[in-house]
């Protein structure tokens, strides 16, 4: 059985306040949250994260397909 991950990224609101995004993994789909009616401001670091995220749960995405 799959394990269920979640990931969270800190980004900023286009106000700036600080605001998470979510990043997890559906019935074999990934799936991205962000600030809900925002947009995500993210640093060259923050991106880094969110790629790191996205290439973690999409390993996880493929092993539920397997199973």
């Amino acid at each position: 059985m799959a394990q269920s991950k979640e990931w969270q990224i800190s980004c900023r609101d286009i106000a700036s306040r600080r605001r998470d995004m979510t990043v997890f993994v559906s019935q074999g789909h990934v799936v991205v949250t962000v600030p809900p009616g925002e947009a995500a401001v993210l640093t060259p670091l923050e991106v880094g994260r969110l790629r790191a995220a996205l290439r973690d749960a999409v390993v996880t995405a493929s092993d539920a397909a397997e199973v």
